[in-house]
């Protein structure tokens, strides 16, 4: 498709938003992050490989990354694979993360204990069982399910047995 007349050497705006979303999506694919693009200078070596260098193509692309609205990093670098919202929604986890002193653990060291129960019943021993003193350290997460309660333990035995004396006392 040929977005130039005679009388108009310049791309039209979308096109250069296309080229400029290519070129960025090449960078990120390449290495990891954009770490070459913070205005519409840095775009210009390319647009002026193939098209008639001046002002206004320099206009041109930027309207086309002002029409884009992309965030950028903290470094002024655009990112092209996020929006403004998600960049914020990101940050806001971020911070949350490391406020929690989040940490990844996996699931497969621990050993899994189903404690069935009527599921009326199953919100309030959830809690219980979160507050209770006794069983804090017997495991490292309870999970709801339908029928009863889901603990991931490092040790079965114990938290079935202490789960066994609640039961039977």
């Amino acid at each position: 498709m040929d977005t130039t007349t005679p009388d108009h050497k310049n791309p039209s705006r979308r096109t250069c938003e296309e080229a400029i979303r290519r070129i960025l999506m090449t960078e990120v694919l390449q290495n990891g992050q954009n770490n070459h693009f913070k205005n519409a200078t840095d775009f210009m070596e390319y647009f002026e490989a193939l098209y008639p260098a001046g002002p206004s193509l320099l206009k041109q692309v930027q309207r086309a990354i002002k029409a884009m609205d992309m965030p950028k990093d903290e470094r002024g670098y655009f990112i092209i694979n996020k929006s403004k919202s998600q960049l914020s929604q990101d940050h806001e986890l971020t911070q949350m993360l490391r406020k929690t002193n989040a940490s990844f653990r996996s699931l497969d060291e621990l050993e899994k204990v189903f404690l069935a129960c009527e599921p009326r019943y199953r919100a309030y021993l959830k809690q219980l069982i979160e507050e209770s003193q006794s069983l804090r350290t017997k495991y490292v997460t309870l999970v709801d399910s339908s029928d009863g309660l889901i603990f991931y333990t490092e040790n079965k035995s114990s938290l079935i047995n202490l789960l066994r004396n609640l039961i039977e006392a």
